[in-house]
């Protein structure tokens, strides 16, 4: 006999955990089902955000980060250190120690709000006069049934035809942050978030980085005037980037990846390393649902098809998160995943997609929300500009840290926020003022009247405000 809830939720990424917990808050009977595991065969919930992403990717950058300033940056605070070593295997360790305080903590969240967990694969088995048949197979093998259905199995790492992920020599965001040694060469195919990162992370530790981008304009969701400073300080970081790459043969041996590329003048190019992380995007995230014994309908990428509050093509089945559309972020998942537990209880669920921030975890970080001068040229919106560097900045300066800047841009007429865009020292906390901002459809006025402390690095953000008006103070 199934067990009867009002929501099973499948998957527990940052979409489909916040969901489960928000409808047991609205007082629904929960439960949530999973199939990540730890390397002990135990439950790992959290999705690759937590598990192969997000959080596992910010503790290598943080340890790196640690070891680049140690070795190169230090000394211009005074500090010197002799014989400094790097215990590769102690950074994962801690990498993975994070990574399972996490795991915990969700399942600590499930248990606080009584959410029931299920630790293994969610599938469809059809519909009664009760509500949708799920069926468990895993561990904790079970046959629920549900008045609504969450689907939030979240997405999965694209691969290159042809070249599928080893996870050792040809890796994923997964083998990538599992890598036993340095490698002395890494190569790296695409240059967005993931590949900059995973590059980053692997340079600071001693290996030459080449990065191949087959786009002829590097970053180009980002802004252009941020874009242009962060493809400088990563040069002159020896992040080896190469635009409008065109990919031809790979080959594996024992020992090595060779990949034969041309550049952007067209020249063949051939470049071989002992690592080669494939970053060129991510896919929906569907296998082994059954989602055809209910009908659950799909767009031609593969994504699950919903209308702006989430609802699938099936009665009080949802779905959130990478396997619908819209940016893959963690934070637009959990903002989804709220939404929707409010709308199953009757209230309006809200997501402004123009309001969700983006955020690239390099040193400098580059961070952003809203649209770019370019878009807003082409869109023919009449807009005022306003940047304020860093090298102005007094906390900047005494972090050693002057790095970037902060531009605004406002509604010429109304002086409305319509984007805000960073690149310097912790940019991913200083957007928050930003989406704040504009999701109150405040202006540049507004931010540049708000006292700000004294010495911070928020008060670059006001000085970019002051610069819409051309009255900055500091600069």
């Amino acid at each position: 006999m199934s067990k009867q809830f009002d929501v099973v939720v499948i998957g527990a990424g940052p979409g489909g955990y916040i969901a489960a917990i928000r409808a047991a808050q609205l007082g629904m009977k929960v439960a949530c089902i999973d199939a990540w595991q730890n390397g002990k065969g135990g439950p790992a919930p959290g999705g690759t955000c937590t598990n192969v992403g997000c959080i596992p990717s910010k503790a290598l950058l943080q340890s790196s980060e640690h070891f680049d300033q140690l070795n190169h940056h230090f000394g211009d605070h005074g500090i010197s250190a002799k014989g400094v070593s790097l215990d590769l295997t102690k950074m994962l360790g801690r990498k993975n120690d994070v990574v399972k305080q996490n795991n915990d903590g969700i399942l600590y969240l499930f248990k606080k709000n009584k959410v029931e967990f299920f630790h293994g694969k969610g599938s469809f088995v059809g519909k009664n006069e009760a509500g949708y048949q799920i069926k468990v197979s895993g561990t904790t093998a079970a046959e629920l049934s549900a008045k609504h259905v969450v689907l939030a199995t979240g997405s999965s790492a694209r691969e290159l035809p042809g070249l599928p992920f080893d996870e050792k020599q040809v890796l994923s965001n997964d083998g990538a942050l599992n890598i036993a040694d340095v490698p002395k060469r890494l190569g790296v195919i695409g240059a967005g978030v993931i590949g900059l990162e995973m590059g980053s992370v692997w340079r600071r530790l001693g290996s030459d980085v080449t990065v191949l981008e087959a786009m002829p304009q590097f970053l180009p969701a980002v802004d252009e005037t941020i874009a242009k400073e962060a493809a400088k300080v990563f040069d002159k970081q020896g992040l080896k980037i190469n635009m409008g790459a065109k990919i031809g043969e790979i080959t594996k041996t024992a020992r090595n990846v060779t990949i034969a590329w041309t550049d952007a003048q067209g020249k063949a190019q051939k470049l071989v390393v002992d690592k080669l992380i494939v970053s060129i995007g991510r896919v929906p995230y569907t296998g082994g649902m059954d989602l055809e014994k209910v009908g659950v309908k799909l767009d031609e990428r593969g994504f699950v098809v919903v209308d702006e509050d989430c609802k699938t093509n099936l009665p009080n089945v949802w779905a959130v998160g990478d396997v619908v559309r819209g940016p893959m972020l963690a934070h637009k998942a959990e903002e989804e995943g709220v939404a929707v537990a409010e709308r199953i209880a009757g209230q309006h669920g809200h997501v402004n997609f123009n309001t969700i921030p983006w955020v690239i975890y390099t040193a400098p970080e580059i961070a952003w929300v809203g649209r770019t001068e370019q878009e807003l040229k082409a869109a023919g919106v009449k807009y005022s500009a306003g940047s304020f560097p860093f090298l102005a900045n007094g906390r900047a300066r005494a972090l050693g840290d002057t790095t970037g800047m902060v531009k605004i841009l406002a509604d010429a007429q109304t002086d409305e926020v319509l984007g805000v865009h960073i690149i310097g020292p912790v940019a991913s906390e200083l957007i928050s003022e930003a989406v704040t901002i504009m999701e109150f459809r405040g202006a540049a006025e507004d931010i540049a009247r708000i006292c700000h402390a004294h010495p911070t690095l928020s008060e670059a953000m006001k000085e970019a405000a002051l610069a819409v008006h051309k009255r900055t103070l500091n600069f």
